[in-house]
């Protein structure tokens, strides 16, 4: 499902292949598929060569089944039962 503010295949499929993207809508685009979370939950990241920004979670633990949850501010795996 494609739920972006704006969908850019509607031009291509509209015959309108020349037509210049949008940078406002383009921006608008980005600005809507990006992560909004508060930064103590952020660390610093490299992708592509670019800075970025990595959310930070607890390792992952590797038997049983668990979810990631906030305790007390905390993000951190909590066991749960298998589904």
């Amino acid at each position: 499902m494609n739920d972006f503010p704006n969908d850019f295949r509607d031009i291509v499929t509209g015959g309108k292949t020349t037509s210049p993207l949008s940078t406002a809508k383009l921006m608008q685009n980005f600005a809507w598929a990006k992560l909004v979370v508060a930064d103590e939950y952020l660390e610093d990241a490299t992708q592509a060569g670019f800075p970025a920004k990595r959310l930070k979670l607890p390792p992952i633990i590797a038997s049983g089944t668990h979810v990631l949850a906030s305790v007390q501010g905390v993000l951190q795996w909590v066991a749960t039962e298998e589904c």
